[in-house]
């Protein structure tokens, strides 16, 4: 049967129109799935990550329960719940108890500032300003507000945000952490769907090579970053909770975003200490700057420990990676964008000496 020109063109037009009805279809059923997903994405991300840094202790621990896999990630998950939500509890109350003592106080008149110790004028740079500023505000702490508005309003803004900020996080790790035992209870089919995916963007061989070197990448930033940052704020707040200081929980959380960002949690601790020498005796003060310089110095031997296990990820990647993800997706992005940066620089390495040998 012989197929005129017309009926060539008639016919490949209508298999442009269905191929191009087919790929709109399929990128509407992709845009919708996304938008659908895209609440839960971060919170879904760091269950992965989570899910893949805690493996070998859970391995381990289904092991000692039989191989028993489901109920092994069960009682991780209960007990991962525990050790997140009474930290949580504390450091959320302390933050609210410090908000209401203030705002009672304010507008109640009631509200007094104790005098500076004279060795806060004795501060380096800081000091006489700090006392002079101090001073007026144990003599007249309304003149003093008033002169202050701007910066204090500032303040306040700054501080019922971050009280919030660390609500929507704390229930963002709770779903992360039961997401995370999801993972775990069906690591097998996890561990395999990853490594097809994998594949399917190379090659069978690559696959299984880049899915080994992503997990070993994520235990490695998990363990030797974000493990000796939570280290340093939970010893950080520890010693502040014990010396009273006013608002501890909110500095343990700034501790813990230094420690992410690979900055030295002795931005926090200094100040704390400044202030500890101004209102408590010699020895404590003393006892608490000496914790304080070992909280903040613990880096030096606990990142060889943990970090050395993995890749050598540079700091200044995972720098990035922690401030941009914070930037985008708040105190979880923290986390997240460390991990998530770091990875990508690893596998984009990879790929570089990959590429060098094959020439």
């Amino acid at each position: 049967m012989n197929v005129t020109k017309d009926q060539e063109e008639k016919l490949f037009t209508n298999k442009v129109i269905e191929v191009v009805i087919r790929i709109a279809l399929i990128f509407v059923i992709i845009g919708l799935c996304f938008e659908i997903i895209r609440p839960f994405m971060i919170i879904v991300v760091w269950g992965i990550i989570i899910s893949v840094a805690i493996y070998p202790l859970y391995n381990r621990l289904s092991i000692v329960l039989g191989e028993r896999y489901k109920l092994a990630a069960t009682l991780y998950t209960l007990l991962a719940l525990s050790l997140l939500i009474a930290p949580s509890i504390m450091i959320t109350s302390s933050l609210v108890e410090t908000s209401a003592h203030l705002a009672k106080g304010f507008s109640e008149g009631t509200l007094e500032i104790p005098p500076p110790n004279k060795s806060v004028s004795e501060w380096p740079l800081i000091g006489d300003k700090v006392y002079a500023v101090w001073s007026q505000a144990s003599n007249n702490l309304e003149d003093t507000l008033r002169q202050n508005t701007a910066q204090i309003k500032k303040l306040g803004e700054a501080f019922i945000s971050a009280i919030a900020g660390v609500s929507g996080s704390i229930l963002q790790f709770i779903l992360s952490i039961i997401i995370s035992g999801i993972f775990l209870a069906n690591t097998r089919k996890a561990y395999a769907v990853t490594v097809k995916i994998a594949s399917r963007l190379t090659d069978d061989e690559q696959g299984l090579q880049f899915t080994t070197l992503a997990t070993a990448t994520i235990r490695s930033v998990a363990q030797g970053v974000l493990g000796v940052a939570v280290i340093q704020a939970v010893l950080g707040g520890m010693g502040m909770y014990v010396m009273d200081i006013p608002g501890w929980g909110l500095w343990t959380i700034f501790i813990l975003i230094l420690a992410v960002a690979q900055l030295p949690p002795l931005l926090v601790l200094l100040p704390a200490i400044f202030y500890v020498f101004s209102v408590a005796d010699t020895t404590p003060a003393v006892i608490f700057t000496i914790w304080s310089l070992v909280v903040s110095m613990s880096d030096s031997f606990l990142k060889p420990l943990l970090l050395g296990r993995g890749m050598d990820t540079p700091t200044l990647v995972i720098l990035l990676g922690a401030i941009g993800g914070m930037m985008w997706f708040g105190i979880l992005g923290l986390f997240v964008g460390a991990i998530t940066l770091a990875l990508g620089y690893e596998i984009f390495m990879a790929w570089l000496d990959k590429e060098a040998q094959q020439q």
